[in-house]
């Protein structure tokens, strides 16, 4: 499949976009459990679809995931994934429990996650709409927690088509008592949605 290579600079401006939305993201989830989050700054790139899987850990990790439907003028899926351990530090985070109470994921745990995760996601979504100036509607959030091919197939069949190239934010979190929460931000786009970003951001093809 052919696609669009993004030069040095294109891919620039998408990483600093990321990053503001993560942060605008990160200030959302501090007001949403009332307590200081620190973000580490966070690594972006663009990468083809198999080597996004690599980065989390291979098919067979267990992962929790949050994923977001994106409709408007850039449609496509925003997924944010953390390993298995930082799902449920992140539970324990948002119930105020001491980190480790927190073994399995039970209706209420998955509810907390879903939550924070539809923070993260919208926050991020509406902060690269309004940099963008493009429309950028987030539908209702999903979760899932298992292992990633799992996931993965199930969103791949509901989205249907997507580019082959991913932008990738590796996330660290950390709250007051250091407890580090591990996660990727993965913004999947349907074909000729990442045009109209770099179109919206005074990009054009050249």
């Amino acid at each position: 499949m052919s696609y669009r290579h993004l030069s040095p600079v294109e891919l620039d401006a998408l990483k600093e976009v990321g990053n503001i939305g993560l942060g605008n993201a990160v200030t959302s989830l501090a007001q949403l459990i009332n307590r200081r989050v620190n973000m580490r700054v966070p690594r972006s790139s663009f990468l083809p679809f198999e080597e996004m899987i690599e980065l989390v850990g291979g098919y067979e990790e267990l992962v929790g995931c949050v994923s977001l439907r994106v409709l408007g003028d850039a449609p496509g899926i925003v997924l944010y994934i953390f390993d298995g351990e930082s799902t449920l530090h992140l539970v324990d985070m948002l119930m105020g429990l001491p980190v480790g109470t927190t073994e399995e994921l039970d209706e209420l745990a998955q509810s907390a996650i879903k939550e924070i995760g539809n923070v993260l996601t919208g926050s991020f979504v509406s902060a690269i709409s309004m940099m963008t100036g493009l429309n950028m509607i987030t539908t209702v959030p999903l979760f899932a927690f298992d292992m990633l091919g799992a996931v993965l197939t199930s969103l791949m069949v509901a989205a249907g088509r997507v580019e082959e190239q991913v932008l990738v934010i590796e996330t660290e979190l950390f709250h007051e008592d250091e407890t580090l929460i591990k996660g990727h931000f993965f913004l999947l786009t349907e074909p000729g949605a990442i045009d109209r970003l770099m179109a919206a951001l005074g990009f054009n093809e050249g």
